[in-house]
């Protein structure tokens, strides 16, 4: 008997990830219901155990480079593992890249994120080359005739991995290149150069010391040009067949996002060519940085949820001092708390879905609150993400801890979106700036806040607006904080159930609230808080 296995939890598998409320209202009230059946497909994939494993083998098989072949020639190649490529296939089939700009149809990119919330679920390193994807086009649309030649591609539903030119590849993915050595965030540092050729074309000579998934077809670059600092495209096989002088130096040794490659590259008079005005890069790559916050903040929210879903999964299946784990009332104080975050990042994120789909198609108000809310959520959301999964490790006690259990990856996967595209300083001075320079955002801001109707937002909303009203750069962050609470707690108030628009009222907004998960206030309805939850499994 001592050797019978019991008390265990088996594993979340053979559900339907998209099952998830929050998730499917937000996708109904932006406009993008009538993508549920793609939605649901998806997430019955998503939570097969075949699609489980691949997130698996992608992450203990990460990529390797190649520099050389066996005749010593340059070939600057990063190889991958079978499970990776059938991420991959998947995220460009359903449309998680670049699709949604060459849709007209209301909500095409609240759809779009829906999905690439509820893929990241499964493994979250393949979904960097799919965001740069995305974000790419609308750099690119500062030139017309760039974009016209690559968007069909860029935005093909199909996948196909290899260095050949891009007119004879069924679709190509795209990448970015920013930071160097020196510079950092600081991107006016960079020293890479841009010489300009007789015919309109640039070469690029330098290097960076973070380049976006290096295995892509094309990325967008910075350089100095002779009139200042400038976008380009720059593609990995020229239109001849021949490979342009990209060198491939290493790939980084991450903490988490094992299965995708980033690495450091050096340009030896590579052929790019120029996107948008000469000496208005940051300007015109600043439309494809707007675009992965917007996936930094779906990713993160995407963690929260996988990290809440396994953690409930195992309350209600081990069995403690005789009854199920989430009978116990501490434990459902620690769990109603985690599903409050989760909620409250979900139904954020798809609001800013919302309002990128909204001011894509020209409407100046949506665009106008996206600008100072995308720059808060950026900062508050990535920041939660790694105390969220922290705390969802720990409910699963020591079985957390081991790699069998995913929690570990999720983990080490957490901190990255506070980081890349800004890290957490740069995001708060973004929104600063947004509320210095461009009042009207703010104004649209509150405005939006206010349509809650509500009394607990409304006072949060005077303390925050005072809050504002004197900060100075040091306060940046508490700002941020602030103000992504109170737009949370203003959407949950109009749209989630009233167990959880309270609970959250009184823990982030009334202070009520101690320093760690599962210090909710007496009062606070957690069975309630959970039953509102739609999780399913074995």
């Amino acid at each position: 008997m001592t050797h019978d296995v019991t008390n265990q939890v088996p594993p979340l598998t053979g559900h339907d990830v998209s099952a998830d409320r929050a998730l499917l209202e937000g996708l109904a009230r932006e406009g993008a219901d009538w993508s549920t059946g793609e939605l649901h497909r998806l997430g019955t994939l998503a939570g097969s155990e075949r699609a489980q494993e691949w997130g698996r083998l992608a992450n203990e098989n990460p990529p390797v480079l190649r520099t050389h072949d066996r005749y010593g020639n340059r070939v600057d190649e990063v190889e991958f593992h079978p499970a990776w490529h059938e991420l991959m296939s998947v995220a460009v089939a359903n449309g998680m890249h670049a699709t949604p700009w060459t849709s007209a149809r209301p909500g095409a990119h609240v759809a779009r994120a829906a999905k690439f919330f509820v893929w990241s679920q499964v493994e979250a390193g393949h979904g960097c080359p799919i965001s740069m994807t995305y974000a790419a086009v609308a750099a690119l649309r500062h030139s017309p005739a760039l974009c016209a030649e690559w968007e069909p591609l860029l935005a093909s539903r199909t996948y196909d991995f290899g260095l050949r030119p891009a007119a004879g590849k069924r679709g190509v993915l795209a990448g970015m290149a920013m930071t160097e050595k020196q510079g950092g965030s600081d991107v006016r540092a960079n020293t890479t150069r841009a010489e300009p050729l007789a015919d309109g074309t640039f070469a690029i000579t330098g290097h960076k010391w973070f380049n976006s998934a290096p295995m892509c077809d094309v990325f967008l670059v910075l350089a100095q040009a002779p009139g200042g600092l400038s976008c380009f495209l720059l593609p990995r096989v020229l239109p001849d067949g021949t490979r342009n002088a990209i060198r491939l130096m290493r790939l980084k040794d991450k903490l988490g996002n094992r299965s995708n490659a980033s690495a450091e590259v050096e340009y030896e008079r590579a052929i790019a060519f120029p996107v948008g005005e000469e000496g208005r890069g940051v300007r015109t790559i600043i439309e494809m940085v707007n675009m992965t916050r917007l996936d930094c903040v779906i990713g993160s929210a995407a963690g929260m949820r996988y990290g809440l879903a396994q953690a409930l999964h195992h309350a209600r299946h081990r069995r403690v001092f005789g009854r199920e784990l989430i009978d116990q009332p501490l434990m459902r104080n620690v769990l109603a708390d985690l599903a409050l975050e989760s909620e409250a990042a979900t139904t954020l994120m798809l609001r800013l879905a919302g309002a990128t789909d909204r001011a894509v198609h020209g409407d100046a108000g949506e665009g106008l609150f996206r600008r100072a809310a995308l720059a808060a959520a950026k900062y508050w959301v990535c920041k939660r993400g790694p105390a969220h999964a922290a705390e969802a490790l720990e409910c699963l006690g020591g079985n957390g801890y081991v790699e069998e259990s995913q929690l570990p990856r999720l983990f080490r996967e957490s901190p990255l979106n506070g980081v890349w595209e800004g890290s957490g300083n740069v995001a708060a001075l973004d929104l600063m700036r947004v509320l210095t320079r461009e009042p009207e955002a703010a104004e649209a801001f509150f405005a939006e806040v206010a349509t809650a109707g509500d009394r607990r937002v409304a006072d949060a909303a005077e303390r925050v607006q005072k809050t504002i009203a004197s900060a100075g750069e040091a306060d940046a962050r508490r700002g941020a904080e602030e103000m992504t609470l109170l737009l949370q707690a203003s959407l949950l108030v109009r749209h989630a159930p009233a167990a959880v628009a309270d609970a959250f009222c009184a823990s982030r907004l009334s202070g009520e609230w101690g320093r760690a998960f599962g210090t909710l206030p007496q009062g606070v309805d957690s069975s309630a808080v959970l039953d509102s939850l739609v999780i399913t499994g074995r």
